[in-house]
């Protein structure tokens, strides 16, 4: 074999090695990137730790039914409620509460977190929700209208106006001109309807998710001037989040077509 031929020949191997290397170099690279890929379309990593959510007393059957949901999806998480009147919880956050998600039931009461900085974005509204009056068991007292309650005989209960209820409640009052003396201003709406599942009370004026969560305990009746104080629901992940990654993926199930049918079963109404 002459010198070329020999030089020829070293060259073409030399050329062959380097192509076969680079094809197992861009394999690796290949195989790593598509590992990547598949985790971010497998949800990345794995959601873990507990997740603080504030939320309105009005809630309580519905997120609690979601975070027995959520902990199943994800393996490994916790979700701690802490249900309430939406002023206290907001007062709760902006004085530095531990706290992940915090839904409110009316915008007030979150423009109270949103005003401290506490948000992190945009709050969403997610659901919405109207008053009905709750009466014993068998409307015993006939009542029919939001009139009926001003019957200087009945023993009737109203939210307090510094949380979403009691406020909702005097705005429908207002509409229709009537003034209404009850015998206790209630600190959430849970406390105010459980004035007449215990008969304390003769009549409330709450959610008709709260009637509808006390089942035969009482009975509701609806009235016009409800729809002049429907309540919009609020949601937003808090800017000092100790576990914003779970947080942010509770909202998504809140506002997820699996939780939306959870919450118009409870009552809710669609934004």
């Amino acid at each position: 074999m002459t010198r070329s031929a020999r030089r020829t020949r070293r060259t073409v191997q030399v050329v062959g090695a380097s192509a076969a290397a680079l094809l197992a170099l861009s394999a690796c690279s290949s195989s790593g990137s598509g590992g990547k890929s598949e985790g971010a379309a497998g949800g990345a990593e794995k959601l873990s730790g507990t997740v603080n959510v504030f939320a309105a007393a009005s809630l309580t059957e519905s997120f609690t039914a979601l975070g027995k949901t959520f902990e199943k999806e994800h393996p490994g998480t916790k979700v701690v409620f802490n249900f309430g009147g939406s002023d206290s919880l907001a007062a709760g956050i902006t004085s530095g509460a531990p706290a992940d998600v915090f839904a409110s039931a009316s915008p007030k009461t979150m423009k109270v977190v949103t005003d401290a900085d506490a948000a992190s974005g945009t709050p969403a509204t997610f659901v919405r929700n109207q008053l009905q009056i709750a009466t014993l068991p068998g409307n015993p007292d006939k009542i029919a209208s939001l009139k009926d309650l001003t019957d200087p005989g009945l023993k009737v209960v109203l939210c307090d106006k510094s949380v979403p209820c009691g406020a909702a409640a005097r705005k429908a009052l207002d509409a229709s001109g009537l003034k209404l003396t009850p015998v206790s201003y209630e600190e959430d709406v849970k406390s105010a309807l459980n004035k007449v599942v215990l008969k304390e009370a003769d009549a409330a004026l709450v959610y008709r998710t709260d009637v509808k969560s006390a089942r035969d305990k009482v009975e509701g009746v609806d009235f016009p001037e409800s729809a002049d104080a429907v309540n919009d629901y609020p949601i937003t992940l808090l800017k000092d989040a100790p576990n914003a990654e779970v947080g942010e993926a509770f909202i998504e199930l809140v506002r997820s077509a699996e939780g939306q049918k959870v919450l118009t079963e409870a009552g809710f109404t669609a934004p």
